[in-house]
Protein backbone atom coordinates (compact mmCIF):
# COMPACT_ATOMS: atom_id res chain seq x y z
CA UNK A 1 0.00 0.00 0.00
CA UNK A 2 1.28 3.37 -0.99
CA UNK A 3 1.73 6.18 1.49
CA UNK A 4 -0.51 8.61 -0.19
CA UNK A 5 -3.17 5.99 0.13
CA UNK A 6 -2.55 5.18 3.94
CA UNK A 7 -2.88 9.12 4.34
CA UNK A 8 -5.90 9.01 2.96
CA UNK A 9 -7.78 6.04 4.79
CA UNK A 10 -11.04 6.83 6.68
CA UNK A 11 -12.07 4.87 9.37
CA UNK A 12 -15.24 6.27 10.74
CA UNK A 13 -18.74 6.65 9.20
CA UNK A 14 -21.60 8.74 9.54
CA UNK A 15 -20.07 12.02 8.20
CA UNK A 16 -17.02 12.43 11.29
CA UNK A 17 -14.29 11.00 9.44
CA UNK A 18 -11.25 11.07 10.90
CA UNK A 19 -7.81 9.71 9.50
CA UNK A 20 -5.32 7.93 11.59
CA UNK A 21 -1.86 8.92 11.64
CA UNK A 22 0.47 8.15 9.43
CA UNK A 23 2.19 5.99 11.50
CA UNK A 24 -0.26 3.59 11.98
CA UNK A 25 0.71 0.14 10.06
CA UNK A 26 -1.28 -1.65 7.69
CA UNK A 27 -1.02 -4.14 10.41
CA UNK A 28 -3.08 -1.71 13.55
CA UNK A 29 -5.52 -0.58 10.75
CA UNK A 30 -6.10 -4.71 10.41
CA UNK A 31 -6.18 -4.66 14.05
CA UNK A 32 -9.25 -1.82 13.99
CA UNK A 33 -11.36 -3.44 11.26
CA UNK A 34 -11.08 -7.25 13.06
CA UNK A 35 -12.31 -5.23 16.67
CA UNK A 36 -14.95 -3.16 15.10
CA UNK A 37 -15.86 -6.30 12.89
CA UNK A 38 -16.22 -7.82 16.65
CA UNK A 39 -17.97 -5.09 17.78
CA UNK A 40 -20.82 -5.03 15.33
CA UNK A 41 -21.43 -8.61 15.58
CA UNK A 42 -21.23 -9.38 19.25
CA UNK A 43 -21.47 -6.48 21.24
CA UNK A 44 -24.15 -4.09 19.54
CA UNK A 45 -26.82 -6.81 19.62
CA UNK A 46 -26.43 -8.11 22.94
CA UNK A 47 -24.59 -5.02 25.25
CA UNK A 48 -28.28 -4.30 26.22
CA UNK A 49 -29.06 -7.93 27.75
CA UNK A 50 -25.66 -8.15 29.56
CA UNK A 51 -26.77 -4.20 30.90
CA UNK A 52 -29.91 -5.50 32.58
CA UNK A 53 -27.89 -8.83 34.10
CA UNK A 54 -24.60 -6.27 35.04
CA UNK A 55 -22.73 -9.54 33.76
CA UNK A 56 -20.70 -10.23 30.19
CA UNK A 57 -20.81 -13.78 29.45
CA UNK A 58 -17.85 -15.77 29.87
CA UNK A 59 -17.83 -16.43 25.87
CA UNK A 60 -17.19 -13.59 25.09
CA UNK A 61 -14.03 -13.32 26.85
CA UNK A 62 -13.16 -16.58 25.05
CA UNK A 63 -14.32 -15.34 21.55
CA UNK A 64 -11.67 -12.40 21.93
CA UNK A 65 -9.15 -15.27 23.30
CA UNK A 66 -9.82 -17.28 20.41
CA UNK A 67 -9.38 -13.93 18.08
CA UNK A 68 -5.56 -13.27 19.71
CA UNK A 69 -7.03 -9.97 20.94
CA UNK A 70 -6.42 -10.21 24.91
CA UNK A 71 -2.63 -10.88 23.99
CA UNK A 72 -1.20 -7.70 22.90
CA UNK A 73 1.04 -7.10 25.96
CA UNK A 74 2.26 -10.42 26.66
CA UNK A 75 4.97 -12.15 24.78
CA UNK A 76 4.33 -14.55 22.27
CA UNK A 77 5.89 -17.61 24.02
CA UNK A 78 2.63 -17.29 26.43
CA UNK A 79 0.13 -17.13 24.00
CA UNK A 80 0.52 -13.31 23.33
CA UNK A 81 1.60 -10.99 20.10
CA UNK A 82 3.12 -8.16 22.07
CA UNK A 83 1.90 -5.13 19.33
CA UNK A 84 2.55 -2.88 21.59
CA UNK A 85 0.45 0.47 23.14
CA UNK A 86 -0.15 1.32 19.65
CA UNK A 87 -2.59 -1.83 19.00
CA UNK A 88 -4.07 -1.40 22.69
CA UNK A 89 -4.99 2.06 21.83
CA UNK A 90 -6.24 0.73 18.75
CA UNK A 91 -8.42 -1.47 20.47
CA UNK A 92 -9.71 0.13 23.50
CA UNK A 93 -10.44 3.44 21.13
CA UNK A 94 -12.93 0.29 18.44
CA UNK A 95 -14.20 -1.16 21.47
CA UNK A 96 -15.36 2.08 22.73
CA UNK A 97 -17.60 2.69 19.85
CA UNK A 98 -19.79 -0.14 20.70
CA UNK A 99 -21.35 2.57 23.13
CA UNK A 100 -21.32 -0.12 26.13
CA UNK A 101 -18.69 2.35 28.62
CA UNK A 102 -18.88 -1.20 30.85
CA UNK A 103 -17.74 -4.02 28.38
CA UNK A 104 -14.53 -2.12 27.22
CA UNK A 105 -13.88 -1.21 31.21
CA UNK A 106 -14.02 -5.20 32.04
CA UNK A 107 -12.11 -6.12 29.19
CA UNK A 108 -9.42 -3.93 28.73
CA UNK A 109 -9.22 -4.51 32.76
CA UNK A 110 -7.90 -7.16 32.28
CA UNK A 111 -5.66 -6.96 29.14
CA UNK A 112 -4.18 -3.65 29.99
CA UNK A 113 -4.39 -3.15 33.73
CA UNK A 114 -4.19 -6.36 35.64
CA UNK A 115 -2.65 -9.08 33.51
CA UNK A 116 -0.06 -6.87 32.23
CA UNK A 117 1.33 -7.05 35.65
CA UNK A 118 2.42 -10.28 35.33
CA UNK A 119 4.06 -9.75 32.26
CA UNK A 120 6.00 -6.43 33.21
CA UNK A 121 7.14 -8.08 36.92
CA UNK A 122 6.79 -11.78 37.33
CA UNK A 123 8.39 -14.48 37.31
CA UNK A 124 9.09 -17.06 33.88
CA UNK A 125 7.24 -19.79 36.27
CA UNK A 126 4.42 -17.18 36.99
CA UNK A 127 4.37 -16.33 33.43
CA UNK A 128 3.65 -19.39 32.42
CA UNK A 129 1.49 -20.73 35.33
CA UNK A 130 -0.75 -17.66 35.28
CA UNK A 131 -0.63 -15.89 31.74
CA UNK A 132 -1.83 -18.73 29.17
CA UNK A 133 -5.30 -18.96 30.81
CA UNK A 134 -5.54 -15.13 30.94
CA UNK A 135 -4.50 -14.61 27.06
CA UNK A 136 -7.07 -17.56 25.91
CA UNK A 137 -10.22 -15.95 27.60
CA UNK A 138 -10.90 -19.05 29.64
CA UNK A 139 -9.64 -17.11 32.98
CA UNK A 140 -10.33 -13.12 33.90
CA UNK A 141 -8.14 -10.81 36.01
CA UNK A 142 -8.53 -7.78 38.18
CA UNK A 143 -6.68 -5.70 39.36
CA UNK A 144 -7.37 -4.44 43.36
CA UNK A 145 -5.60 -1.38 44.40
CA UNK A 146 -8.38 0.61 45.61
CA UNK A 147 -9.65 1.16 48.82
CA UNK A 148 -12.17 3.75 50.51
CA UNK A 149 -9.83 5.95 51.98
CA UNK A 150 -7.17 5.45 49.35
CA UNK A 151 -8.35 6.18 46.41
CA UNK A 152 -6.21 8.30 44.31
CA UNK A 153 -3.69 8.49 47.42
CA UNK A 154 -2.15 4.57 46.58
CA UNK A 155 0.32 4.73 49.16
CA UNK A 156 -2.37 5.62 51.53
CA UNK A 157 -3.25 1.95 51.42
CA UNK A 158 -3.64 -0.30 54.34
CA UNK A 159 -5.03 -3.78 54.00
CA UNK A 160 -2.10 -5.65 55.20
CA UNK A 161 0.37 -8.81 54.16
CA UNK A 162 2.31 -10.44 57.44
CA UNK A 163 4.56 -13.35 56.34
CA UNK A 164 3.88 -17.13 58.25
CA UNK A 165 6.40 -19.25 56.83
CA UNK A 166 5.94 -20.01 53.35
CA UNK A 167 2.54 -17.96 53.02
CA UNK A 168 1.54 -14.19 53.26
CA UNK A 169 -1.94 -13.86 55.50
CA UNK A 170 -3.83 -10.79 54.17
CA UNK A 171 -6.25 -9.10 55.79
CA UNK A 172 -8.28 -5.64 54.37
CA UNK A 173 -11.15 -4.85 52.03
CA UNK A 174 -10.69 -3.24 48.63
CA UNK A 175 -13.55 -1.03 46.74
CA UNK A 176 -14.57 -0.32 43.44
CA UNK A 177 -12.89 -3.56 41.56
CA UNK A 178 -13.96 -4.43 38.14
CA UNK A 179 -13.86 -8.46 37.51
CA UNK A 180 -13.85 -8.63 40.68
CA UNK A 181 -16.87 -10.68 41.27
CA UNK A 182 -17.14 -12.89 38.09
CA UNK A 183 -13.45 -12.65 37.71
CA UNK A 184 -10.99 -15.90 38.22
CA UNK A 185 -7.63 -13.83 38.99
CA UNK A 186 -6.56 -10.44 41.41
CA UNK A 187 -3.60 -8.80 41.32
CA UNK A 188 -3.42 -7.42 44.51
CA UNK A 189 -1.85 -4.03 46.01
CA UNK A 190 -1.14 -4.83 50.06
CA UNK A 191 1.14 -3.21 52.89
CA UNK A 192 4.01 -5.99 54.14
CA UNK A 193 5.54 -2.81 55.73
CA UNK A 194 3.81 -0.69 58.18
CA UNK A 195 2.00 2.77 57.07
CA UNK A 196 4.95 4.55 58.34
CA UNK A 197 6.89 3.31 55.00
CA UNK A 198 4.39 5.13 52.77
CA UNK A 199 4.56 4.52 48.98
CA UNK A 200 8.22 2.18 50.27
CA UNK A 201 6.03 -0.65 52.21
CA UNK A 202 3.77 -2.23 49.47
CA UNK A 203 3.79 -5.24 47.55
CA UNK A 204 1.49 -7.37 44.87
CA UNK A 205 0.22 -10.32 44.97
CA UNK A 206 -1.25 -12.30 42.62
CA UNK A 207 -4.62 -13.95 44.21
CA UNK A 208 -6.72 -16.71 42.96
CA UNK A 209 -10.48 -15.90 43.72
CA UNK A 210 -11.29 -19.15 45.37
CA UNK A 211 -8.43 -18.71 47.25
CA UNK A 212 -10.27 -18.79 51.30
CA UNK A 213 -10.56 -15.50 52.84
CA UNK A 214 -11.23 -14.00 49.75
CA UNK A 215 -14.82 -12.69 49.75
CA UNK A 216 -17.01 -10.59 47.43
CA UNK A 217 -19.04 -8.41 50.44
CA UNK A 218 -20.99 -7.27 47.72
CA UNK A 219 -21.52 -6.26 44.39
CA UNK A 220 -21.97 -2.85 43.75
CA UNK A 221 -24.57 -0.86 41.83
CA UNK A 222 -23.60 1.95 40.10
CA UNK A 223 -24.38 5.04 38.22
CA UNK A 224 -22.92 3.56 34.85
CA UNK A 225 -21.27 0.79 33.53
CA UNK A 226 -23.57 -1.17 34.30
CA UNK A 227 -22.56 -4.88 32.44
CA UNK A 228 -19.41 -4.76 34.44
CA UNK A 229 -19.34 -6.02 37.74
CA UNK A 230 -17.73 -4.43 40.51
CA UNK A 231 -17.26 -4.95 44.25
CA UNK A 232 -15.92 -4.29 47.52
CA UNK A 233 -13.93 -6.89 48.68
CA UNK A 234 -13.07 -8.40 52.00
CA UNK A 235 -9.71 -10.61 52.95
CA UNK A 236 -10.07 -12.62 56.23
CA UNK A 237 -6.87 -14.21 57.19
CA UNK A 238 -6.53 -15.20 53.56
CA UNK A 239 -3.05 -17.14 53.01
CA UNK A 240 -1.19 -16.27 49.52
CA UNK A 241 1.48 -18.75 48.86
CA UNK A 242 4.73 -16.95 48.91
CA UNK A 243 5.76 -17.79 44.92
CA UNK A 244 2.12 -15.46 44.46
CA UNK A 245 4.09 -12.19 45.49
CA UNK A 246 4.57 -10.20 41.90
CA UNK A 247 7.57 -8.52 41.63
CA UNK A 248 10.16 -7.31 45.17
CA UNK A 249 9.07 -7.04 47.88
CA UNK A 250 7.94 -3.85 48.85
CA UNK A 251 7.88 -2.63 45.51
CA UNK A 252 4.28 -2.67 44.10
CA UNK A 253 4.00 0.93 44.42
CA UNK A 254 6.45 1.58 41.63
CA UNK A 255 4.56 -1.80 39.71
CA UNK A 256 1.58 0.18 40.28
CA UNK A 257 2.31 3.45 38.88
CA UNK A 258 4.02 1.98 35.50
CA UNK A 259 0.83 0.21 35.12
CA UNK A 260 -1.05 3.44 35.83
CA UNK A 261 0.78 5.41 33.17
CA UNK A 262 -0.58 2.64 30.41
CA UNK A 263 -4.29 2.88 32.01
CA UNK A 264 -4.34 6.65 31.43
CA UNK A 265 -3.36 6.12 27.84
CA UNK A 266 -6.13 3.76 27.79
CA UNK A 267 -8.38 5.98 28.88
CA UNK A 268 -7.23 8.33 25.97
CA UNK A 269 -8.88 5.55 23.72
CA UNK A 270 -12.01 5.44 25.57
CA UNK A 271 -12.50 9.25 25.08
CA UNK A 272 -11.60 9.10 21.64
CA UNK A 273 -13.69 6.06 20.74
CA UNK A 274 -16.60 7.15 22.37
CA UNK A 275 -16.60 10.63 21.94
CA UNK A 276 -15.93 9.92 18.00
CA UNK A 277 -19.42 7.95 18.04
CA UNK A 278 -21.64 10.31 20.24
CA UNK A 279 -20.57 12.93 17.41
CA UNK A 280 -21.68 10.26 14.86
CA UNK A 281 -24.85 9.35 16.29
CA UNK A 282 -25.88 13.00 16.83
CA UNK A 283 -25.23 14.08 13.17
CA UNK A 284 -27.59 10.87 12.67
CA UNK A 285 -30.40 12.46 15.01
CA UNK A 286 -29.63 16.22 14.22
CA UNK A 287 -30.06 15.52 9.86
CA UNK A 288 -32.74 13.44 10.22
CA UNK A 289 -34.76 16.01 13.33
CA UNK A 290 -36.81 18.78 12.00
CA UNK A 291 -37.74 21.50 14.13
CA UNK A 292 -39.37 24.74 12.92
CA UNK A 293 -39.39 23.93 9.20
CA UNK A 294 -36.16 22.76 9.05
CA UNK A 295 -33.35 20.32 10.33
CA UNK A 296 -31.24 21.02 13.03
CA UNK A 297 -28.56 20.61 11.62
CA UNK A 298 -29.79 23.54 9.34
CA UNK A 299 -29.40 25.96 12.26
CA UNK A 300 -26.03 27.35 12.71
CA UNK A 301 -26.01 26.93 16.55
CA UNK A 302 -26.39 23.41 15.78
CA UNK A 303 -23.64 22.80 13.39
CA UNK A 304 -21.32 25.25 14.97
CA UNK A 305 -21.55 23.37 18.37
CA UNK A 306 -20.68 20.21 17.10
CA UNK A 307 -18.05 21.56 15.04
CA UNK A 308 -16.73 22.54 18.50
CA UNK A 309 -16.91 19.28 19.97
CA UNK A 310 -15.83 17.28 17.16
CA UNK A 311 -12.87 19.55 17.01
CA UNK A 312 -12.23 18.89 20.96
CA UNK A 313 -12.68 15.24 20.44
CA UNK A 314 -10.03 15.39 17.79
CA UNK A 315 -7.66 17.17 19.57
CA UNK A 316 -7.53 14.01 22.00
CA UNK A 317 -7.13 11.16 19.66
CA UNK A 318 -3.81 12.67 18.63
CA UNK A 319 -2.43 13.39 21.75
CA UNK A 320 -3.81 9.76 22.63
CA UNK A 321 -2.05 8.12 19.60
CA UNK A 322 1.38 10.86 19.68
CA UNK A 323 1.65 9.23 23.35
CA UNK A 324 1.35 5.57 22.28
CA UNK A 325 3.83 5.94 19.42
CA UNK A 326 6.30 8.33 21.43
CA UNK A 327 5.77 4.91 24.14
CA UNK A 328 6.57 2.39 21.98
CA UNK A 329 9.72 4.26 20.69
CA UNK A 330 10.90 3.89 24.45
CA UNK A 331 10.03 7.79 25.59
CA UNK A 332 9.32 8.67 28.68
CA UNK A 333 5.73 9.71 28.28
CA UNK A 334 4.36 9.92 32.27
CA UNK A 335 3.81 13.68 31.52
CA UNK A 336 1.47 13.14 28.51
CA UNK A 337 -0.02 10.34 29.99
CA UNK A 338 -1.43 12.48 32.78
CA UNK A 339 -2.38 15.13 30.52
CA UNK A 340 -4.93 12.51 28.71
CA UNK A 341 -6.13 11.70 32.12
CA UNK A 342 -6.90 14.81 33.12
CA UNK A 343 -7.95 16.63 29.55
CA UNK A 344 -9.61 13.60 28.23
CA UNK A 345 -12.60 12.80 30.65
CA UNK A 346 -13.02 16.03 31.03
CA UNK A 347 -13.61 16.81 27.10
CA UNK A 348 -15.29 13.61 26.43
CA UNK A 349 -18.25 14.91 29.57
CA UNK A 350 -18.79 18.12 27.44
CA UNK A 351 -18.88 15.78 24.16
CA UNK A 352 -21.20 13.35 25.13
CA UNK A 353 -23.48 15.82 27.02
CA UNK A 354 -23.27 18.73 24.54
CA UNK A 355 -24.94 15.43 22.20
CA UNK A 356 -27.45 14.61 24.60
CA UNK A 357 -28.61 18.23 24.90
CA UNK A 358 -28.79 18.13 20.76
CA UNK A 359 -30.82 14.84 21.13
CA UNK A 360 -33.53 16.72 23.36
CA UNK A 361 -35.82 14.60 25.19
CA UNK A 362 -34.75 11.59 23.38
CA UNK A 363 -31.48 11.59 24.73
CA UNK A 364 -32.71 11.64 28.38
CA UNK A 365 -34.53 8.37 27.58
CA UNK A 366 -33.07 5.05 29.38
CA UNK A 367 -32.02 2.98 26.23
CA UNK A 368 -30.92 5.29 24.01
CA UNK A 369 -26.74 4.93 23.41
CA UNK A 370 -26.49 8.50 23.99
CA UNK A 371 -27.86 8.47 27.69
CA UNK A 372 -25.43 5.68 28.14
CA UNK A 373 -22.78 6.87 27.27
CA UNK A 374 -23.22 9.95 29.01
CA UNK A 375 -23.72 8.26 32.16
CA UNK A 376 -20.68 5.37 31.33
CA UNK A 377 -18.45 8.84 30.59
CA UNK A 378 -18.79 10.29 34.38
CA UNK A 379 -16.65 7.96 36.09
CA UNK A 380 -13.45 8.72 33.61
CA UNK A 381 -13.48 12.14 35.59
CA UNK A 382 -12.89 9.94 38.87
CA UNK A 383 -11.61 6.29 38.08
CA UNK A 384 -7.65 5.76 37.71
CA UNK A 385 -6.78 9.19 39.33
CA UNK A 386 -9.26 12.27 39.95
CA UNK A 387 -8.97 15.08 37.39
CA UNK A 388 -7.37 17.11 40.50
CA UNK A 389 -5.13 14.96 41.17
CA UNK A 390 -3.82 14.35 37.61
CA UNK A 391 -3.85 17.98 36.90
CA UNK A 392 -1.16 18.11 40.04
CA UNK A 393 0.83 15.26 38.57
CA UNK A 394 1.31 17.21 35.01
CA UNK A 395 2.29 20.38 37.25
CA UNK A 396 5.10 18.43 38.86
CA UNK A 397 6.22 17.46 35.18
CA UNK A 398 6.44 21.21 34.46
Amino acid sequence: MNMSHQQGQELSGAGFRLNDPVFVTEELRMLREQVRRFVEREVAPNGESWEAEGKIPREMFRKLGDMGLLGMQHEEEYGGTKMGALASVVFGEELSRSTFGGFTASVTVHTDMSASHITRVGTPEQKAKFLPDLIAGRKVCAIGVTEAGAGSDVAGIRTKAVRDGDHWVINGTKMFITNAVYGDLLILGARTEGLEAGARGISLFIVPTDTPGYKVARKLDKHGWLCSDTAELVFEDMRVPAENMLGAENRGFYAIMQGFEHERLMIGAFCAGEGARAIELTLDYVRARQAFGKSLWAQQATRQRLADLASKAAMIRALTYQTAAALDAGQAVSRETAMIKSVGPEILHEVVHGCLQLHGGTGYMRGTPIERMARDARILRIGGGATEVMLEEVAKRM
